[in-house]
């Protein structure tokens, strides 16, 4: 007898469908499974014979051949476990034929008959989805991660005998259907306020300006004054995951099996903070099955590199095809896999080794070629991606004493917000969300020039040398003042202000 049970795989973090081919013939007990699977996937035959005994269903003692199409792509993880399950038991008439064809399996099987939790959840109801299936059936803790596709019935069930008898009409098992627009909305934000920091009132005003563009940024200055701090607050002022952001950073968090339990959704903008001493892999993604590194965790988000020049240098120049492309491709001997990587690089360093060069009130007792050797573990390159090099000062007494003022995150983030909405008007034919994300064709439409302005930026541009990629970014910073200030076009002013954050200290 043969069976077909449709499940999913994932390569990425985009899934594609699998069908599970089930064929028992008569013959000496055996149990083989093809279509290039891992060595997770070859061992489910011992899960899942226990499985099926243990749930009260009697295992075939015959030629059981299990083949996973396409049979060209391998086979990773424990989700095929219940489609195999499933397959045996519509082999030996357990189960209807009909009651398998409208829906997608996954689930990894304990040796009871549980159905145990698996990665990549969404975006496999993404492919169902899309491939026009009517429902899914996934573990419990997976339920509501599946359930965030809409127009999808998605099932989570306990048990393999659980879900035999939802398939054999013997139980009702509710469609999960979470509010999603309500999830966005409940979102708690982060905890901790602008209000803290005390002083650095230029830094705030270059990190709204970054938040509301998503530029890159770099921190300047010397241990104690606040790069940290400040750097841990960005984002309080960041603007809400929309929805196809979210289901984007949800993604990738699903796949790499870092959801919290119950979890729907990715509802904030992650901030990530990676070690200096992090490998290349570990930050651009990588190993022998590519799965997404730090930039890619930081979709959407803020990755935060602290004490930059302390990073091995060959780790940090791999940072520059993803600032660039937003995106990260991994290439191995069999596959080439992208990752989405778009998001804001928050760098904080000292201006020298010891740290006091900039700082009035501490000797500096670095030498010039030590100063040198120090700023040249950076790039130019690099240097070159970032938009905004701001200097932090040390902090005076007379600073700290003042009182906060509450609530400030809170009216930077409505400003930030506003220029947003209006950068999304903007480009909502372009598929692009904010201003960093420009290309040639969107600046010059919309960073136009007066003559007195353009004849600024030249000034600049031959004064400082600066490359064409710096005269885009300070556009694009230019078009993110523009818009903080509500202006249509682009003033003397607000050019001037984003040459000045350009200018490296």
């Amino acid at each position: 007898m043969l069976a077909k049970v449709l499940s999913s795989a994932v390569i990425g973090i985009d899934a594609f469908l699998v069908e599970v081919e089930v064929d028992i013939v008569p013959g000496l007990p055996n149990f083989t499974t093809v279509g290039l699977p891992e060595a997770s996937v070859k061992e489910s035959k011992e899960r899942v014979k226990s499985a099926v005994k243990n749930s009260g269903y009697t295992f075939p003692d015959d030629r059981i051949t299990v083949n996973l199409a396409p049979a060209h792509i391998k086979k990773e993880g424990t989700g095929f476990d219940l489609p195999i399950a499933l397959g045996i038991l519509c082999a030996t008439g357990t189960i209807p034929r009909q009651s398998l064809s409208d829906f997608l399996f996954l689930g990894e099987l304990s040796l009871d008959g549980r159905i145990k939790p698996v990665t990549g959840s969404l975006p496999m109801a993404l492919a169902a989805k899309q491939a026009g299936y009517r429902g899914i059936m996934v573990p419990c803790p997976n339920g509501k991660e599946a359930s965030v596709v809409k127009g999808l019935h998605v099932y989570a069930a306990q048990s393999l005998a659980q879900a035999v008898e939802f398939l054999r009409g013997e139980q009702i098992l509710l469609a999960q259907n979470p509010a999603t627009d309500e999830l966005l909305q409940a979102a708690s934000g982060s905890v901790e306020d602008f209000a803290e920091v005390k002083g650095q009132e230029h830094v705030k005003r270059a990190m709204e300006i970054a938040a509301a563009g998503a530029h890159n940024l770099l921190m300047v200055g010397p241990p104690g004054a606040g790069k940290t701090m400040l750097a841990r607050r960005l984002p309080s002022i960041l603007p809400p995951l929309t929805f196809e952001e979210a289901i984007e950073t949800t993604k990738i968090y699903s796949v790499v099996g870092m959801l919290h339990k119950d979890q729907a959704l990715v509802t904030e903008r992650q901030f990530r903070a990676p070690h200096h001493t992090i490998s290349d892999a570990g930050l651009i993604g990588g190993g022998a099955l590519p799965r997404p590194g730090e930039v890619s965790l930081a979709h959407n988000g803020v990755l935060f590199l602290d004490e930059l020049p302390e990073y091995k240098k060959h780790v940090i120049e791999v940072l520059r095809q993803p600032l660039e492309d937003q995106c990260v491709t991994i290439s191995r001997a069999v596959t080439s896999i992208t990752f989405p990587s778009s998001f804001m690089l928050v760098a904080a360093m000292n201006p020298c080794p010891c740290g006091y060069a900039t700082d009035a009130g501490h000797q500096c007792r670095c030498t010039s070629s030590q100063i040198q050797r120090y700023r040249s573990k950076i790039s130019g390159p690099l240097m070159d991606r970032i938009d905004i090099h701001v200097e932090v000062p040390a902090v005076s007494y007379s600073e700290l004493a003042t009182l906060p003022a509450v609530g400030e995150s809170r009216a930077i983030r409505e400003r930030v917000i506003h220029a947003r909405q209006l950068q999304s008007q903007r480009f909502k034919q372009d598929r692009i969300y904010c201003n960093a994300q420009m290309g040639n064709r969107q600046i010059r439409t919309h960073c136009a020039l007066s003559s007195e302005t353009d004849a600024m930026l030249q000034a600049a541009a031959e004064k400082f040398g600066l490359s064409v990629r710096a005269i885009f970014r300070i556009l694009k910073m230019a078009r993110t003042i523009a818009d903080l200030d509500r202006e249509q076009n682009i003033s003397a002013n607000h050019l001037a202000e984003a040459i000045q954050y350009r200018i490296p200290s």
